[in-house]
């Protein structure tokens, strides 16, 4: 539950960031330019007063699932994936920085030398001090994507929301990228999104979403300034409702 503190007062949200979107048009690694307009963009809405987190993915780098899918051990791809998220993390809080908003970076496994371990304490003191937080590591377990790692984060901190960017902007009915009848949601239930198998999140993380009152606003990450429109409370992208 969010306390009664000025800082708490203020609006807090989960922001999921996948790997692929900081890859830019190259398709794999880091495009300065795409990192550098992103970052700037998290740092403009914790600069008006706006708590953020962050929880990066690392399809950018590696994907565990994948290399099962060829073959290959699970848990092993899992925890190379994970490793891949450190990586952006450590990139993004950099980034952040450099964009001018104070910045801390916590892992969901131990890398001592490079970040601190999350625990919900030590994130919820560095929300209040006026950091952006970066959540890399995913939950520090195999089996898990990055959107239920960052649906549990979002649940542990009192976000008031999750905002997924993705690649279109909002939730369709099919993919609009294949299907030119795909119609968009405005507005839509977890309840209902769940009900017709939407590729939004996968089912663990829209369940543990409605089990927690979480809404998701979905929005493209792509468009410059849609970020801060969300946290401005327009009317941007979808919104899934518990």
């Amino acid at each position: 539950m969010r306390g009664s503190t000025v800082a708490d007062s203020s609006p807090r949200y989960l922001l999921k960031l996948s790997g692929e979107a900081l890859a830019g048009p190259q398709g794999f690694g880091h495009d300065a330019a795409t990192m550098k307009r992103i970052a700037g963009e998290i740092a403009e809405c914790a600069n008006t007063g706006a708590q953020m987190a962050v929880v990066v993915g690392g399809g950018n780098i590696i994907r565990g699932a994948r290399m099962a899918a060829d073959g290959g051990d699970r848990v092993a791809g899992d925890h190379m994936g994970m490793l891949g998220t450190l990586i952006n993390g450590i990139a993004m809080r950099e980034a952040i920085r450099e964009a001018g908003a104070a910045s801390n970076l916590f892992s969901g496994f131990p890398a001592p030398t490079m970040c601190e371990t999350f625990s919900q304490r030590a994130v919820l003191a560095s929300l209040e001090a006026g950091e952006v937080v970066v959540l890399a590591g995913g939950t520090g377990s195999p089996f898990f994507t990055t959107d239920t790692g960052a649906t549990l984060r979002a649940a542990e901190i009192g976000a008031d929301a999750i905002l997924k960017a993705t690649q279109v902007d909002g939730v369709y009915s099919a993919d609009p990228k294949t299907d030119p009848s795909a119609t968009r949601y405005a507005t839509i239930s977890l309840d209902e999104a769940l009900a017709k198998g939407l590729q939004v999140m996968d089912t663990a993380a829209l369940a543990l979403a409605r089990d927690n009152a979480l809404p998701i606003i979905v929005f493209s990450i792509h468009q410059p300034g849609a970020l801060g429109s969300v946290v401005a409370g327009e009317d941007v992208g979808s919104r899934i409702t518990p």
